[in-house]
């Protein structure tokens, strides 16, 4: 039914749980399995010798916690005995970039996680699940913390 699943991750427990539906999923329909980390190359804007320092500082420790995420993605999947490819996209707005991404692998479903913020939390924060329910065309599952 699906051939291709993205998993969108951001490290925490919640996308961890978002993967392992996936890869229930991906055994249950034969399903390849894409995980991405997107992050925002440009977070903030500024002018001078300290912006292009705070920059690269910035892109050093993001870079870094996407591999970590990233990894951690391998380590669950091989775990079930299912195969998934990695990578690292960029967008100014998260749900742009899965968005971006699912189109890019030509994925046929998205599976992922959900912190269920609700109230001022949810207001200040935002919800990357519901912003990418509104952006794409195809299916999202989105698993509950």
């Amino acid at each position: 039914m699906f051939k291709h699943i993205l998993v969108p991750v951001d490290g925490s427990e919640t996308s961890l749980k978002a993967v392992s539906r996936a890869a229930e999923l991906a055994k249950a329909f034969g399903s390849e399995v894409t995980a991405v980390y997107v992050l925002d190359p440009y977070p903030f804007t500024g002018v001078g010798a300290d912006f292009a320092y705070g920059q690269a500082q910035y892109l050093s420790a993001a870079t870094a916690e996407a591999n970590k995420a990233l990894e951690d993605v391998n380590k669950a999947m091989a775990d079930t005995g299912v195969a998934v490819k990695t990578l690292v996209g960029e967008g100014h707005a998260v749900h742009e970039g899965i968005a971006r991404v699912s189109e890019n692998v030509g994925a046929d479903l998205i599976v992922m996680g959900s912190h269920g913020r609700r109230g001022l939390e949810k207001l200040v924060l935002g919800s990357v699940a519901q912003r990418v329910l509104q952006t794409t065309r195809i299916p999202v599952l989105v698993v509950r913390d």
